[in-house]
């Protein structure tokens, strides 16, 4: 399994440096590599805490009342529950962090891992987001992001069904091969 994803789309790149499963369950680590005006929407987890580490470059954090841009070697460490989403606020400049998560997240380690291959075989919109509906809502699920807005609220029921629909016929089994092992 590939230490290091990259979206094609965004040309965005991970590095599990620290997976779950070698912690024992206690952290999973990444260091990314964004674009320029890259980024993703507000969301929330319930199960873990997320810890952002600028390393090279601005990182940007938009955060329910405000927004903060870390500088190298500042950190800001996200809450269960707490509103957030992070971006490049540079217009011409990629930047390096890291998210170091707490307790370790195998699902969310795999999510990623899926949405960056589904990516690079053409499964996805031109944001990245999964062409079925039904895999985008059960890596939601998976990877426990909760997307902030109106219409993914109203969208939620729906997708509740979906991503159902995705686990009885055995399509998150496939991808979890395809991807993930």
């Amino acid at each position: 399994m590939n230490r290091t994803i990259i979206n094609p789309l965004y040309k965005d790149q991970v590095t599990f440096t620290q997976t779950s499963e070698e912690t024992g369950g206690k952290i999973t680590e990444l260091d990314l590599i964004l674009s320029p005006k890259g980024g993703n929407p507000m969301h929330h987890h319930t199960s873990f805490e997320e810890t952002f580490t600028a390393v090279k470059g601005d990182l940007g954090l938009k955060l329910k009342d405000k927004t903060l841009i870390l500088k190298p070697g500042e950190s800001y460490t996200v809450k269960k529950m707490e509103g957030h989403g992070f971006f490049n606020p540079s217009d011409n400049q990629e930047i390096r962090f890291t998210i170091q998560i707490k307790p370790g997240h195998t699902g969310f380690e795999n999510s990623l891992r899926i949405m960056y291959g589904l990516a690079q075989d053409g499964l996805t919109a031109k944001n990245g987001i999964p062409k079925d509906l039904g895999v985008a809502f059960w890596l939601g699920e998976i990877n426990d992001s909760k997307v902030h807005g109106l219409l993914f609220k109203l969208l939620q029921p729906l997708g509740t069904l979906l991503a159902k629909g995705i686990k009885k016929k055995g399509i998150d089994r496939e991808l979890l091969k395809k991807y993930c092992q």
